[in-house]
């Protein structure tokens, strides 16, 4: 397999030029206008993180002055406290709105947490694969290797799910050079890691798309990386989905809420999750949908 990113040429200092081939420049003034299902403007959907952290190594941390010891008991066990609490708080909000989750979910969750697995199937979820374990990126693999990983990761996750994953989305959004093609193999036909668009759109790769992720609406950056409160998540929300409403008067948009129950599950924040929902569900014109569906309704043509 050939790799798709790299151009001709030397760029200075005799390194080779890297061409993005994945996908084209398109300006989103220029496309075709896309129309949701019911006249809606805004399909919304909820990715919701479902990860398995390792005891012994390192991973996301709310303090790094411990983060690289074995155990590392403070910012495990701040993790830990989603699929232990968190989540089931967030289910509930979801349940409240009638809300299917976009499901990220590890390989390794099914091992860990199977009441999980058995929630989101009463629910019918969407499931993507999500790598094995946040605790490793998915990167530095042969062609060969990472086929096997990827076939591996989808495997589990759909013989636990009873649904083979339509969708990717790497750890921490990450991809090998040659992870679209791969998944492409392998029957999938998005990606949610390329955040750089409020529609979805076709990479280079027949049959693939990429579908509107987020790292601003997302509430890992708001609260740990930003310190933002929750009065700020909820402002933040309303403001995004607004502008959202406005640029989709000729052409629908996507908007993805992107969330991770150990840290909107905190007892301090999940009211705010409730008020943004409330926000959205009962403001016409939008389409509570799923990542899968979104992906499916563009790709129809409709």
């Amino acid at each position: 397999m050939t790799n798709p990113y790299r151009g001709g040429g030397a760029s200075e200092g005799n390194q080779p030029n890297m061409h993005n081939a994945l996908y084209d420049h398109s300006p989103i003034i220029s496309r075709r206008p896309i129309h949701w299902p019911g006249d809606a403007r805004v399909a919304f959907y909820v990715g919701l993180n479902i990860e398995h952290f390792r005891v012994d190594q390192p991973s996301t941390s709310i303090n790094d002055a411990t983060a690289s010891l074995v155990p590392d008991a403070l910012n495990y066990g701040w993790r830990d406290y989603g699929p232990r609490v968190g989540l089931w708080r967030v289910i509930e909000i979801l349940d409240r709105y009638g809300i299917r989750s976009s499901a990220l979910v590890n390989s390794e969750v099914p091992e860990h947490y199977p009441e999980i697995i058995e929630a989101g199937r009463a629910r019918d979820w969407a499931w993507l694969a999500h790598g094995r374990t946040n605790s490793i990126l998915h990167t530095d693999m042969s062609v060969s290797d990472e086929r096997a990983v990827l076939a591996e990761i989808i495997d589990t996750i759909a013989t636990a799910t009873g649904q083979r994953p339509s969708g990717w989305m790497g750890p921490a959004l990450t991809e090998t050079l040659h992870t679209p093609a791969l998944l492409s193999e392998l029957g999938l036909n998005y990606v949610l890691d390329w955040t750089n668009d409020d529609q979805p759109y076709p990479l280079n790769v027949p049959g693939m798309l990429s579908v509107p992720y987020t790292v601003e609406l997302n509430d890992l950056g708001i609260f740990t990386v930003q310190g933002r409160t929750g009065a700020d998540f909820l402002q933040m929300f309303i403001d995004h989905f607004d502008q959202l409403y406005v640029d989709s008067v000729d052409s629908g948009r996507v908007m993805a809420l992107a969330l991770h129950p150990f840290v909107i599950g905190q007892p301090s924040r999940v009211k705010y999750l409730d008020r943004a929902l409330d926000y959205v569900a009962k403001h016409p014109g939008v389409w509570l949908t799923t990542s899968d569906e979104i992906a499916e309704h563009y790709q129809s043509g409709a």
